[in-house]
């Protein structure tokens, strides 16, 4: 393979500052404020979330419980948020390290995981309440718009406890074939906080 080298002549010319085709698109944010659910419904409050784009990305932003030590939950709609009950299987690992550095660990959590289970699925494990606490990340779901194949999402997560850290990895897919046009994030108890969740399209590449 030949090596390409450019001089300063060949990088002047270059005058085109627009993002890659494979880069991402901001579509919306949403702020929580004792909110009971963050939701994002296709074609409602400028939300795009058809086949615009084959991939969409949601980045958690320093989520804050109200209550103590709940998870951070979300469901899929195929008929426009009137229903958040999607079929889903999953698996749910995480990984924790505290500030002593004499405890951590890496272990699978089945207590997190669904098979085949229309409830919520939990993306953030134990987030606080206390004033330093919160939790960031992001997840991505997968050409949400198709009408033949399931609909598979990744999502990695962070969080502060009183004295540690953990991280939680999910995978999984919603068991439909239906195109999927809503996602709602909620607590399993208590409401969001504060926070902020935003959703990004990404470009075919």
């Amino acid at each position: 393979m030949a090596l390409v080298k450019y001089n300063d002549n060949s990088i002047s010319a270059v005058t085109s500052t627009a993002l890659a085709e494979g880069s991402l698109v901001p579509i919306k944010t949403l702020t929580a404020s004792g909110s009971a659910s963050l939701s994002f419904v296709d074609g409602s409050n400028d939300v795009v979330l058809d086949s615009t784009y084959p991939i969409y990305r949601f980045e958690f932003i320093n989520i804050h419980a109200s209550t103590t030590t709940p998870s951070l939950k979300f469901n899929l709609s195929t008929d426009g948020g009137s229903n958040y009950n999607v079929t889903k299987t999953t698996t749910f690992f995480r990984a924790i390290h505290n500030e002593a550095g004499d405890v951590s660990g890496l272990s699978y959590d089945a207590g997190f995981d669904l098979a085949q289970s229309t409830s919520d699925q939990a993306i953030m494990q134990y987030v606080g309440n206390e004033n330093d606490e919160s939790a960031s990340g992001s997840m991505t779901l997968f050409n949400p718009s198709s009408n033949t194949f399931v609909k598979h999402f990744l999502a990695t997560t962070n969080k502060t406890g009183v004295t540690y850290n953990g991280t939680n990895f999910i995978g999984g897919y919603g068991n439909t074939q239906s195109p999927i046009n809503a996602v709602r994030f909620q607590m399993d108890s208590g409401n969001i906080d504060s926070g902020t969740i935003k959703l990004y399209g990404i470009k075919d590449s």
